[in-house]
């Protein structure tokens, strides 16, 4: 027969999960008169907050007129791992103040995790300080936590110094240094400390590899993954295909993610929505929507995530009525949407200039949801009110939003205002951008494409001054594609030798057909110091162009030519891919630096507004 206190215990890690269960639990022990007997106060604590009932687990503790070490160690680790990591640090001024306890390596360890959670470096110092200083600076559990924090507030090489002292190292600390200095861009170092490491399970590798996606390292990601699998590593988590698939993505490598699609079906984990919701970006990433949606279609439990990603997916594709359509099924469901849905939503918008649907979406986060918008999504509905025409609004919503407008603020109207030629508002918007002293090599061709174009050529040589001083180049133009199992990159201005003469003579062929069709070369997007034939010749080796053009040659006929470049395609170029997919009748896709263009019998998916 249990012992009373034995009793308690089980009682309450039975109930521990489950709401109604708990507060049973506790009704039972306050009756039976058990409820202040130790362990109980603990446990019951660390049972309502595991059961997502943290104010009843700090209502329960303010109540104990005894607030021992035990107590506080069990709401202090509930706190650090809740969604409001923040409310350690009252919790442990009182505990130091007013109960006048000092931390154990239980508490340590509760709040260098709150310090990750945080990413507070300064407390996480304090605490490492602290630490050192106890009795406990020995013990491999804080060390661990602290390793984790050094990790998540970007010094890898201090979670190191920790890692090194320890007198016992666990798969668990290996694997979150592998992954500490793989996601802070340190890829070698991670890559060196895990081949180093014996033993290396599925969860190291996943670290690895998710860090290497993260890092933008997305190759080397891939060529870790099929080297994973080579060593025979039984995949029996979602986590690393939800990685390798975000890889993929990156490199909108399409035929590598049907792989892992097939993949993922032939060990059984299609039906998890982690992966389900992989796939979807992925799919949405390497231009095919269509894939993303049938895919999307059979989660049999959609999150916000899921719901999230395809609206985003379908508003890029330039789809603004799917993207509503699956807002409303969605609130429908009851799922709560978040500001990132919104960003996609009001995006859809400004890319189908659907200025009055914008208005109504952006009033409702606040309305409805109760959600503050943030930078991004002011960003993103000041873009619609300005490529829309509503200069003078989106000026004045700029003046007033709760955040410091930034080069992507600024650089949005002020390319809006280029775009509807209101010059006076150009210079204005033009000067406070200069005063940031941008970093983006594009914002400072805007800006020098506008003072040339209103004769402002003393603005034009500070433009230029400030670009040699602070060492901004323009980033140069690239493009990919892929023909068959391989992928081909043609970068601007240069053609590859070995199909150097085919391409020109399809180029020169191409721009007689198109002149003929009346097509007038836009060269505003150039450098205005440029003759004029130079810049026709500047646009005629764009580099998705020179893609366009092999795909062409090279693909099967009736194939879709697939294009990602790394850049804003042109206007120029916008046009010749229209009037290509008309002379040839072949679907064109370009994927670049802001959305999808689908082209198609001489349209565009985003109906010429991008």
């Amino acid at each position: 027969m249990l012992s009373p206190a034995a009793a308690v215990v089980a009682a309450i890690r039975a109930a521990t999960g489950s709401r109604p269960a708990v507060r049973r639990t506790h009704a039972r022990l306050l009756k039976e008169g058990l409820a202040l007997h130790p362990p109980a106060p603990s446990l019951l604590v660390s049972a309502y907050a595991k059961s997502r009932l943290l104010p009843d687990a700090r209502q329960l503790f303010d109540e104990f007129p005894n607030r021992d070490l035990h107590l506080y160690s069990s709401l202090l680790a509930a706190i650090s791992n809740s969604d409001s990591p923040a409310l350690v640090l009252p919790l442990l001024r009182r505990m130091l103040s007013v109960d006048a306890l000092q931390p154990d390596h239980f508490v340590l360890a509760s709040i260098a995790s709150a310090s990750a959670r945080l990413r507070s470096l300064s407390l996480g110092k304090q605490v490492h300080g602290h630490f050192v200083a106890s009795p406990y600076s020995s013990d491999n559990v804080v060390k661990s936590s602290l390793i984790d924090m050094y990790c998540k507030c970007g010094v890898p090489d201090e979670a190191r110094k920790v890692f090194d002292s320890m007198s016992v190292k666990n798969s668990v600390v290996w694997t979150a240094l592998v992954s500490g200095y793989a996601s802070n861009g340190c890829t070698d170092k991670a890559l060196q400390i895990f081949q180093s490491m014996r033993g290396r399970g599925l969860f190291t590798w996943t670290a690895l590899i998710s860090g290497f996606v993260k890092a933008g390292e997305s190759v080397r990601a891939v060529e870790l993954f099929v080297e994973m699998r080579r060593e025979g590593v039984t995949i029996d988590d979602a986590f690393v295909l939800s990685a390798i698939s975000g890889g993929a993505a990156d490199l909108a490598a399409l035929v590598l993610g049907r792989q892992l699609h097939g993949l993922s079906m032939r060990i059984g984990f299609l039906s998890s929505m982690m992966v389900g919701n992989a796939l979807v970006d992925m799919y949405s990433k390497c231009s095919d929507i269509h894939s993303a949606r049938e895919v999307f279609e059979e989660i049999t439990l959609c999150d916000i995530i899921s719901w999230t990603t395809m609206i985003v997916g379908e508003a890029q594709h330039g789809r603004a009525e799917e993207a509503f359509a699956l807002y409303n099924r969605m609130v429908l469901a009851g799922v709560k949407p978040n500001e990132v849905t919104f960003v996609g939503l009001i995006y859809a918008c400004s890319h189908a200039g659907l200025v009055q649907k914008g208005r109504e979406l952006f009033d409702s986060v606040k309305q409805e949801y109760g959600i503050n918008p943030g930078l991004q999504l002011y960003t993103c509905y000041l873009d619609l009110l300005s490529r829309s025409g509503h200069l003078s609004e989106a000026e004045e919503i700029i003046t007033r939003m709760p955040y410091e407008p930034d080069e992507a603020v600024w650089g949005s109207l002020l390319s809006a205002c280029k775009k509807h030629n209101n010059a006076e508002m150009s210079i204005r918007i033009a000067d406070n951008l200069l005063e940031l002293r941008p970093k983006c090599p594009s914002t400072y061709v805007l800006l020098s494409n506008v003072y040339a174009v209103n004769g402002k050529w003393g603005s034009v040589a500070t433009v230029r001054k400030l670009m040699a001083n602070t060492k901004v180049l323009k980033e140069p133009g690239y493009s990919w594609i892929d023909v068959g199992r391989e992928s081909h990159l043609f970068h601007a201005g240069e053609v590859p030798l070995d199909v150097r003469e085919e391409i020109l003579a399809f180029l020169d062929e191409l721009v007689s057909k198109m002149r003929q069709r009346g097509y007038i070369p836009d060269t505003s997007s150039v450098m205005h110091d440029l003759e004029e034939h130079e810049k026709e010749h500047h646009l005629f080796l764009h580099s998705e162009r020179l893609a366009v053009a092999f795909g062409i040659l090279k693909s099967p006929p009736g194939s879709v030519i697939r294009v990602v470049k790394n850049l804003r395609v042109c206007g120029d170029c916008h046009t010749v891919m229209k009037l290509i997919s008309e002379i040839f009748q072949r679907k064109i896709s370009v994927r670049d630096s802001s959305r999808f263009h689908h082209f198609e019998c001489g349209k565009c998916s985003c109906s010429d507004f991008w």
